[in-house]
């Protein structure tokens, strides 16, 4: 990794990726979403060769320590297996749709993460909002996620990668490498089946600190905005136009929007409950 924009402020970060200026876009929103919890973290972007300057400018301005990555030295073998074509083919998406500026190969660079120079840190996907403090969760130990939840209690047996806890560690980092390029490696949800194979027993995350957006459309009654404490937008991106479930999902994109720009926030107590929740 080359120098990043600025030294460490402290021992503990929030970290996002950034690969591409529209996840810059969503990484603005919860950059800005993490600056009101009033948080004591430092806050870092990695981000990959090719995102224009104009993209990160934002980001610096929010306060982010810029981190520039490479993406993985992996084998022309793996990078076929996990290609856009490739990977939808053998592992399609049928619960929604990933917008044209997903690259699934990208999600591997999260590995990048255990080379950083800090001692724990929180990872956030840039399609993340966090809407309450979560400083809490620099005590939880390595490794720790929420639940892939968002459709049935069958879910609970899959971790989600949007939201997790982590302790650097370059030696680390080159045993996750060894063992995510082996011969005939394929995970067939990237960088979340890779994490739950190499921490098998992940410590779980209440799913309030990484609700899914798709919990407002399948279960309801999950829903509770006084205790989400993260906001997760899988699948479709708040800022995509058009969005093709924009009239389902039309209070979690404008709440989304909000943090995005620069005016007021509604407080959650103020936001809608999901269609066909219990009274």
């Amino acid at each position: 990794m080359t120098a990043a924009s600025r030294p460490p402020k402290g021992e503990t970060a929030f970290v996002t990726l950034v690969t591409n200026a529209d996840f810059a876009l969503g990484a603005r929103a919860l950059l800005r979403s993490l600056r009101l919890t009033d948080s004591g973290a430092d806050l870092a972007v990695m981000h990959t060769d090719g995102v224009a300057s104009d993209a990160l400018a934002p980001l610096a301005a929010q306060g982010a320590r810029l981190v520039p990555v490479d993406l993985l030295p992996t084998s022309d073998a793996f990078n076929h297996a996990h290609g856009k074509a490739e990977l939808h083919g053998r592992a399609p998406f049928t619960k929604g749709q990933k917008p044209p500026f997903h690259t699934p190969l990208d999600n591997f660079a999260k590995l990048r993460l255990w080379q950083l120079d800090y001692a724990r840190v929180v990872f956030l996907d840039a399609d993340t909002l966090v809407l309450r403090n979560i400083d809490r969760l620099f005590g939880y130990p390595e490794f720790s996620a929420a639940p892939n939840v968002y459709e049935a209690l069958a879910d609970f047996r899959r971790l989600n990668s949007g939201v997790f806890t982590a302790r650097p560690d370059p030696a680390t980092f080159d045993r996750m490498l060894a063992r995510l390029d082996a011969p005939g490696a394929f995970w067939r949800r990237t960088d979340q089946t890779f994490l739950q194979d190499y921490f098998p027993d992940w410590h779980g995350l209440p799913v309030f600190d990484n609700m899914l957006q798709y919990v407002w459309l399948d279960l309801p009654d999950l829903w509770h905005w006084p205790s989400i404490r993260v906001l997760h937008y899988q699948y479709e991106k708040p800022w995509q136009v058009p969005h093709p479930r924009a009239d389902a999902l039309r209070p979690l994109i404008d709440l989304w929007h909000a943090y995005a720009g620069d005016g007021p926030v509604p407080p959650t107590d103020s936001l809608p409950p999901p269609p066909g929740a219990a009274p």
